[in-house]
């Protein structure tokens, strides 16, 4: 049985819920779960697992939904022109980003949900690009965006900018191309305050905002601890909804970035094999996202390293109702750490102790 969204808000688009003061989570993170769970390649990390097993896909859709999620977003991250060629499967292209929205509409329509196409940084574009190459970017971003329109795609995400010109050729791509539906633009912040085209964060997600971009933010990059201070940069320059979509990795003041961390107690990097010894708790993931909600943050998920017990948990901090809200932690049952009064001593003390 699939978790169904109220029926109040099923008929309700993107931008008329920012319009009413609502808030949406996002589930990202797809390709690091599926690296995690030994169907997805690290290094060209290209998401092969669309075609090679579209039954899990369509799995970990509907467990984000059920941990919270108000839209699925077709992983289409990295099915680009240029991530397919370096694996030589380019002749499949649009095989791969068809199958992907297939999945994510079919789900989407299951749950009552909202269904999002998805692009990415292209690997390729610089600050210095010429014509051709920009070019060469922009003919990536358009046919993807024209799928994203043929699958039937609610809104469209442009996300994981490091550079603002990209950014901006993402948008203009959209808006071109992307039949009216709603942008939502995001940047990656990472070591400083600024864009690698030298920027500030704030500023940029401002132009975007100015020339066009329904909802303007940031992803990936920096943890839920080290990204607050660049949201707010965000919140002080823009107008309009913004979005905040961290990874889930304990970045510090002298580690801002997950590029940049380092395994706790070693000099070996974390990024990426070795990420999993850098996960944020619980805790900290819950008071990022209280720390959000109190900022107005209504565009609002986890990015790389986000897994559905992570999710569930800026779900209830936001107020949804969601299937996995059933199962949500009551330590107070556990027969040793919990209420002591209802278990028997020698497990809440003796064995405690000893353990």
């Amino acid at each position: 049985m699939y978790w169904s969204t109220p029926a109040t808000t099923r008929s309700k688009g993107l931008l008329e819920r920012m319009k009413d003061g609502e808030s949406v989570v996002v589930a990202e993170g797809y390709i690091f779960e599926f690296e995690r769970r030994g169907y997805l390649k690290a290094g060209s990390f290209v998401p092969e697992v669309v075609l090679d097993h579209p039954e899990l896909v369509k799995s970990l859709h509907e467990e984000f939904v059920h941990a919270g999620s108000d839209v699925v977003l077709a992983f289409t991250y990295y099915g680009h022109r240029e991530k397919l060629r370096l694996i030589g499967r380019e002749n499949e292209l649009e095989r791969i980003n068809m199958e992907a929205l297939r999945i994510a509409r079919e789900v989407a329509d299951q749950t009552g949900t909202l269904m999002a196409g998805n692009l990415c940084n292209s690997t390729i574009f610089k600050e210095d690009s010429d014509a051709d190459e920009i070019q060469q970017v922009k003919a990536m971003f358009k046919e993807q965006v024209e799928w994203a329109v043929k699958g039937h795609a609610d809104f469209i995400v442009g996300e994981t900018f490091s550079s603002f010109g990209e950014a901006m050729l993402c948008l203009e791509t959209i808006k071109q191309y992307g039949n009216g539906l709603p942008a939502v633009i995001t940047l990656q912040p990472v070591k400083t305050m600024y864009t690698v085209d030298n920027i500030q964060i704030g500023e940029a997600a401002r132009k975007l905002e100015d020339a066009g971009a329904d909802i303007v933010g940031l992803n990936c990059g920096r943890g839920p601890t080290t990204i607050v201070e660049v949201i707010k940069e965000v919140r002080e320059k823009c107008k309009g909804p913004i979005a905040c979509l961290p990874v889930t990795y304990r970045t510090t003041t002298e580690q801002p970035s997950f590029f940049s961390l380092t395994v706790p107690g070693t000099d070996v990097k974390a990024f990426p094999l070795n990420l999993m010894a850098c996960q944020s708790t619980r805790y900290e993931i819950e008071e990022f996202a209280k720390e959000m909600k109190k900022l107005g943050v209504q565009y609002i998920g986890l990015c790389c390293g986000g897994t559905s017990n992570y999710l569930r948990i800026v779900a209830d901090v936001y107020g949804k109702e969601f299937g996995a809200k059933k199962y949500a932690p009551e330590m107070h049952q556990h027969f040793m750490y919990g209420d002591k009064t209802k278990f028997p001593e020698y497990f809440t003390t003796e064995i405690h102790k000893k353990i």
